[in-house]
């Protein structure tokens, strides 16, 4: 279950990344350009906050099913001297739970705005930070926090 869990959160984390592009993009210009708040509109809102809803879901069960982490639990003193350790056990969680909830007000706040500007704007700022969180906590490659690969395989 471990290999698939990791395999479908290194996919998903794709879905959610394009998904609130696209829903940062279509706000910001909507914001920008005094836009009617379209059906379009709105399922990109929509389907960004649901992917990363599953996203978190798949980062609970791999959190909880990890055996990286369930060293860092029963070693902690020691697991936190080690970055590696430390970054998954404590801030990537963390960072992307703040980001889903960003995300979550960021959405529902939108959906009750009265004037389209209003929802754009709320979009898009709610959805750019946790974005911005999101792309801190990704460990990439290239990252000097904790680097994996852009996409795991079985």
């Amino acid at each position: 279950m471990y290999p698939i869990l990791l395999f479908l959160h290194s996919v998903v984390r794709w879905l959610v990344v394009i998904s609130l592009f696209i829903a940062i993009y279509k706000g910001f210009r909507g914001w920008r350009k005094n836009l009617p708040f379209t059906k379009t509109d709105n399922s990109a809102r929509h389907i960004a906050a649901t992917f990363s809803h599953i996203q978190l879901t798949i980062g609970y069960l791999l959190y909880f099913n990890s055996p990286f982490i369930a060293y860092f639990r029963s070693n902690f003193s020691e697991a936190m001297k080690q970055f590696d350790l430390m970054f998954f056990g404590i801030i990537h969680i963390t960072l992307m739970t703040i980001s889903i909830i960003l995300i979550t007000i960021g959405s529902s706040l939108a959906e009750r705005q009265e004037t389209n500007p209003a929802k754009f704007r709320t979009m898009t700022i709610f959805y750019l930070i946790a974005l911005i969180l999101i792309f801190i906590a990704i460990p990439w490659p290239f990252s000097p926090l904790s680097a994996r690969p852009y996409l795991r395989t079985f």
